[in-house]
């Protein structure tokens, strides 16, 4: 019985294993793909044209961000309970309403950029003249949601396979239909390139999206604002805890432009974008396949404890050696990545690498409210996080500049996790696993002793005695990760058959 059991956990260890994988090949695959859109469109179009770019992209993003209702987030909850059920009559409402809510919001954005574009022009550029491209990049907005809407749909039955190869098409697919606008038009191709990188993105998820079984049905209106009522009210709720997210985002970098300048806003975007890029890739990783496996066991109040205990376990065996080589060898990549005047962000990322730990098992554990579809706990969770990362980064900003805002991160995300843990502990019996701690306390002890010896000691002395703590984190995740994923058993399958 015991093996069973243990046969059991290693196979649910290796799914949440594979889909990292998966999802992380994919996620490096598009910042590559987005290097290069990037280096082309500055090429092509110069500093202007990718003014107008960003500003035409952000702005239409926000109204999305206003018009979806969070749909493709909230309904993934939705589509993965009905597949889980195994029930397709089920499965097939659920995606039929959820497809209704899709266009009407999409359409909502649409005509909402429509009536705004003189506006939007005028705000926004402080001209007239950008009216009628705002009057076509409308379009995107329905464009976005009905291919986000499929990418749900991939999401919540759990087409790993389907979703990687939709992303990693549809990125090619954008960069090939865009460059040859920006190329032979310059500025003029900007508006067509934006409408035909997110119709070719629908393309790809659409065609993906119809390769899933299942039974086309009619639903009423009735069921669909039945059916659909669920959704958009936690959708809503999860767009309005991710534009006050934004807000305090945006007035953080406000406070730090009125205090230190555009420089040090410069500087603090850079080191977030370190720790937002690379870092925050293990995450979209991960909860790609997480989301809709934890919404599916969710009634259980076993199987959700296990999923979180394991995914946290997970995240950490992963992230521990990553953050560690940052801790230790930081300043390297960032002469790397930009030049030895973005030096001075090398504290805040030394303690805002310590508070990634603690987001970790944060994320994890903050999942369960949005599998459970408690809205309201979930936007007042939100709220109360939002207000003291705020205060935490004016105080910390204040006493110490950039470093502080690294030394606010690292709190934030430890009272963050304390709130969740204790909030989901009360509401849904949650308890953390004796190996998930053991995990924890030992990598975070070696991230310590990075920490420690790079504030105290010379580089000619930090570097090797830091890399040996690195060694041992690796080491530690190879042999646990072994332990529950057998990963000896896995490499020598794949060298058999690349041998054979």
């Amino acid at each position: 019985m015991s093996k069973v059991i243990a046969r059991g956990r290693e196979g649910a260890y290796r799914k949440i294993f594979k889909a990292t994988s998966i999802y992380g090949g994919v996620q490096v695959f598009n910042i590559i793909i987005t290097i290069i859109r990037t280096k082309l469109v500055a090429v092509l179009l110069g500093p202007s044209g990718m003014g107008i770019v960003s500003l035409l992209t952000t702005t239409t993003g926000f109204i999305g961000a206003i018009t979806n209702f969070g749909l493709s987030t909230s309904a993934v909850k939705n589509v993965s309970a009905a597949f889980s059920t195994g029930n397709s009559r089920e499965l097939a409402v659920t995606v039929a309403v959820f497809r209704r809510l899709v266009w009407f919001t999409g359409l909502l954005g649409f005509v909402l950029t429509l009536a705004l574009a003189p506006w939007l022009s005028k705000i926004v550029f402080d001209n007239r003249e950008y009216t009628y491209a705002f009057f076509f990049v409308a379009v995107t907005l329905l464009l976005t949601q009905v291919s986000a809407g499929q990418g749900v749909i991939l999401r919540g039955t759990r087409k790993l396979d389907y979703m990687a190869k939709s992303s990693v098409i549809g990125a090619v697919a954008g960069l090939v239909v865009s460059v040859p606008f920006y190329y032979f038009l310059g500025e003029d191709g900007i508006v067509p390139a934006i409408i035909l990188t997110s119709l070719s993105a629908l393309l790809v998820t659409w065609y993906f999206s119809r390769k899933v079984d299942i039974p086309s049905v009619e639903v009423s209106t009735g069921k669909v604002l039945g059916k659909g009522k669920q959704m958009l009210k936690m959708g809503f709720l999860i767009s309005l805890s991710g534009l006050i997210t934004l807000g305090v985002s945006n007035f953080v970098r406000i406070y730090i432009s009125n205090k230190g300048g555009l420089a040090e806003v410069g500087l603090y975007n850079a080191g977030f974008a370190i720790i937002g890029t690379y870092v925050g890739m293990v995450f979209t990783a991960m909860g790609t396949d997480y989301y809709p496996r934890l919404a599916a066991v969710a009634h259980d109040k076993h199987k959700s404890n296990l999923e979180i205990n394991q995914q946290a376990e997970i995240a950490l065996l992963i992230l521990a050696p990553i953050l560690m080589v940052f801790l230790v060898y930081i300043e390297w990549a960032i002469i790397l990545l930009y030049s030895k005047k973005f030096s001075p962000i090398t504290g805040m990322i030394h303690w805002a690498a310590l508070g990634i730990f603690f987001k970790a098992v944060g994320w994890a554990i903050g999942f369960l409210i949005l599998a459970k579809g408690a809205s309201r706990v979930f936007f007042w969770n939100e709220i109360v996080a939002n207000a003291f990362i705020l205060g935490l980064n004016i105080v910390g900003y204040n006493l110490f500049g950039l470093t502080g805002l690294g030394v606010s991160f690292l709190f934030s995300y430890l009272i963050y996790f304390l709130q969740v843990y204790i909030l989901c502990k009360y509401l849904y019996a949650l308890s953390l696993s004796i190996d998930l701690i053991k995990v924890f306390v030992y990598q975070f002890v070696l991230a310590l002793a990075c920490f420690t010896v790079v504030q105290l000691l010379e580089k000619k002395y930090a570097y090797p005695i830091g890399t040996v703590f690195i060694l041992v984190s690796v080491l530690f995740s190879w042999v646990q990760l072994n332990k529950r994923l057998g990963l000896i058993q896995i490499i020598k399958k794949v060298l058999t058959k690349l041998t054979t």
